[in-house]
């Protein structure tokens, strides 16, 4: 490969300064003539009949425009698995969800006519355990499971059961190989439900146009997917419907599929065709958007003394909440990476996603992953220790490498990366194998810990995108996706990737922010950490393509053969005879001859990239290749436990991701500064906390806390390796989303060599760590 001048740069983000300065337009930023608000009631019960919804007084109020029920709208929603309504219908089925909507002049009539909403319920019986709704006894969240549409030959909901899909893996004979293991143990782990947090909550503004079209403005990962969901949803043509996505303030995977769009567009539909804006407050971000799902982990695992796994079992019960729509998919890819990167050939997983009368999930970073490595890092940790093996060792002795399979079958190649270089590079920042340094209090006590991580694109095995790359008269270079940047950097990669492939400075490259489904083309959605993938082999095709046309009409103004010339610095040249070159600019549009006479034409070009070589799994094993690559990392902490209060402080930690190749180290880095922090939160803060009725008890920011500055780790070491992916984009492969899977894990397993307790349950609270603390410090009672 030539050597690159652009790609591999630190380059900053281009939309840095725009909103940093407030020039980056949101979308309740958008001014629409004539556009109502909208504010939605909530219900107060997990579970209830909706006896009947008194409007008139809500009607009476100046500026109300409209008020709409679930009685009024009887459509379903969904992305794998189509079970929600726009609008609570009949029933209610948690605690926060929408029951109706009031669109009006202004905010304050829309807030006042709901608070004048008068609805009658009778309360339901309703579960809140996943592991007791699948109890034959249990109260059916969805009575009618049987009904709902989904994507056949992928999920596999259980109608009269609240299990919406159940994912199975099956590799050899596991019940075998741990009844031959020399060591055996079982462990169960929980994880609760959480927030994503962006900063910028859900909005959408619709606009219902004449001719049955209607105009969508979100805060979306996915226009395309917003403009699909909206068509099958409303039984309308795709072209109908057109979606736009300005700058999004954080999605974190909760701004995937369909939110409030359909809501503004019926209310927009109810009003006459006037544009309507609604947006989530704080709480109903936290109340009635999807979270995180919630999981409870029983891993089953069997070795060799000498410390060779030799069977794996788990059952995955997800807490997915009342509607499972995304969640599906989460317990899809939980199955297919529920061992970890570890050599197995013997294993069983059932992964099952289970209605409760909870806010739902849906996609969250690292896509169920974090969840799932928190048992498993924790009960490898285990095992190292009944059998009297460091933990690292341990790792480095069962971990996937050249000749291995995975536990769908897949082979692992050279070209997968390099799971055990993570985890040497990593143990080696923290010093590992020497003791921790002296606490900074003899109260406080200092531990080390480890732990693996691995991740794949959950996606479709049809998942693909577009790019279009178009030159400008002045010879510069536009470029047009509709993946969504919300903050990861993807679109400052994705100049560099047109910068380096077109032969231009990255000044000259261009990138539009707003995605727009009429105007920019096709991708599938912004999730997966598949953009800079996918999107960067798109960009490269649509280059390739742009250069192609350059030199065709280069070769007849030249009247040189066209695979004799070359495109570099914003020229093209005959490789024998640079002084010859045409500038870029004198082509973009055509070339001029002297005489007036014209040729070409403007240039446009355009890529494409679709997945390749998936398979959906077998329903019975699980067997297939689900993957377009796998990414693979390490994290490794040093803490210090304050046993007086039970706060942890992390001096250290240092997260080692195999990239492929590293397209903006700025921008990297930053993804693994952001990922862990993001990561401790879910280790040690964050957690949705429920009462016996299931209604949420920290749904804002005094009751749900997540880091800050303060919380900060005293030091961050990220490690970045480069063994290039086969097929991705100068060897890329992506990171976004894994820098925080396994931050709670290896911080569990710091905390037990400090303190010599085990922890089961997320989040590692101070006031948890110290109730532990209390409990291991009391005598027993048959001590004297």
């Amino acid at each position: 490969m030539a050597e690159l001048r652009v790609v591999g740069q630190p380059v900053p983000r281009e939309d840095a300064v725009d909103k940093v300065t407030g020039a980056a337009r949101y979308t309740t930023d958008l001014a629409l003539p004539g556009t109502l608000r909208a504010a939605i009631l909530t219900s107060p019960h997990a579970s209830a009949r909706i006896v009947r919804i008194d409007t008139s007084a809500a009607l009476a109020v100046p500026g109300v425009r409209a008020v709409l029920t679930g009685a009024d709208l009887d459509i379903r929603l969904g992305l794998y698995l189509r079970d929600k309504r726009i609008l609570a219908r009949d029933v209610v089925r948690y605690q926060g969800e929408a029951v109706a909507a009031v669109a009006a002049d202004t905010l304050d009539a829309a807030r006042e006519a709901c608070h004048l909403l008068r609805v009658e319920y009778q309360e339901l019986p309703a579960v809140f355990d996943p592991r007791d709704a699948r109890k034959p006894e249990a109260p059916l969240v969805h009575p009618d499971l049987a009904t709902y549409d989904h994507m056949r030959g992928v999920f596999f909901p259980k109608a009269g059961t609240n299990i919406a899909h159940h994912q199975k893996v099956r590799k050899g004979d596991s019940a075998a190989a741990l009844a031959a293991s020399d060591v055996c143990l079982e462990v169960s782990f929980d994880n609760p439900p959480v927030q994503h947090v962006p900063m910028e909550t859900h909005a959408a503004i619709a606009h219902a146009l004449p001719g049955g079209r209607v105009e969508v403005w979100t805060s979306s990962q996915s226009p395309y997917t917003v403009r699909h969901l909206l068509a099958l949803a409303f039984g309308m043509p795709h072209a109908a419907i057109r979606v736009h996505v300005p700058h999004v303030g954080g999605g974190f995977g909760g701004k995937a599929g369909l939110g409030l769009e359909p809501l503004a567009y019926v209310l927009s539909r109810a009003c006459g065709g006037r544009p309507v804006e609604i947006a989530m407050t704080r709480e109903e971000e936290f109340n009635t958007t999807p979270s995180r799902q919630g999981l409870y982990s029983t891993i089953r695992l069997g070795a060799t003394r000498d410390g060779r796994l030799t069977a794996l079992e788990a059952e995955y019960v997800w807490d997915a909440g009342a509607y499972a729509d995304y969640g599906v998919n989460v317990g899809r890819a939980a199955a297919y990476s529920g061992a970890g990167p570890y050599a197995l050939d013997h294993c069983s997983i059932d992964s099952y996603v289970v209605y409760t009368n909870k806010v739902y999930g849906t996609a969250y970073r690292g896509f169920g992953h974090l969840e799932v490595l928190w048992g498993v890092e924790r009960a490898m940790d285990r095992m190292a220790r009944a059998l009297g093996l460091d933990p690292v060792e341990f790792r480095r002795r069962n971990l996937l490498r050249e000749g291995a399979t995975t536990i769908t079958g897949e082979p692992f190649t050279n070209g997968h990366g390099k799971p055990i270089e993570c985890l040497e590079a990593a143990a080696e920042a923290i010093g590992w194998g020497r003791r921790p340094s002296a606490p900074s209090a003899p109260h406080k006590v200092r531990g080390k810990g480890v732990a693996m991580l691995h991740k794949a694109p959950a996606m479709p095995t049809y998942t693909s995108c577009a790019a279009i790359v178009k030159l400008d008269e002045d010879g510069a270079a536009d470029v047009l996706v509709s993946g969504v940047d919300y903050g990861q950097g993807t679109y400052t990669v994705l100049r560099q990737v047109a910068a380096e492939e077109l032969g231009l400075p990255i000044d000259k490259v261009h990138i539009t922010w707003e995605c727009d489904t009429a105007m920019t083309p096709y991708d599938w959605q912004t999730v997966a950490s598949r953009f800079a993938y996918m999107g960067g082999n798109a960009v490269i095709e649509a280059c390739a393509d742009c250069l192609c046309q350059l030199r065709a009409v280069a070769a007849g103004a030249l009247g040189v053969p066209a695979d004799g010339l070359v495109c570099r610095d914003g020229k093209v040249f005959p490789r024998q005879d640079p002084a010859r070159g045409i500038a870029y600019k004198d082509l973009a549009l055509g070339y001029t001859f002297p005489n007036g006479n014209s040729i070409g034409g403007p240039v446009i070009g355009h890529g494409r990239y679709i997945a390749t070589g998936l398979t959906n799994l077998d329903p019975e094993t699980g067997q297939g290749r689900p993957a377009q690559f796998w990414t693979y990392g390490a994290h490794a902490v040093e803490i210090e436990v304050d046993t007086e209060t039970g706060e942890i402080e992390v001096l250290r930690i240092a997260t080692a991701l195999d990239a492929g190749k590293v397209l903006n180290p700025l921008l990297c880095r930053g993804q693994v500064v952001g990922g862990i922090v993001q990561g401790l939160g879910s280790a040690v803060l964050e957690g949705f906390r429920f009462d016996d009725k299931g209604r949420l008890l920290n749904p804002n920011f005094v009751d749900y806390k997540i880091p800050t500055a303060k919380d900060l780790p005293r030091e961050i070491v990220p490690i970045l390796l480069e063994n290039p992916q086969p097929g991705g984009p100068y060897g890329a492969r992506g990171v976004a989303e894994h820098p925080m899977i396994s931050v709670p894990s290896a911080i569990g397993n710091a905390l037990r060599d400090a303190l010599g307790i085990e922890f089961e349950s997320l989040p590692l609270s101070s006031e948890r760590v110290l109730e532990k603390i209390l409990v291991a410090r009391a005598p027993r009672p048959d001590t004297p």
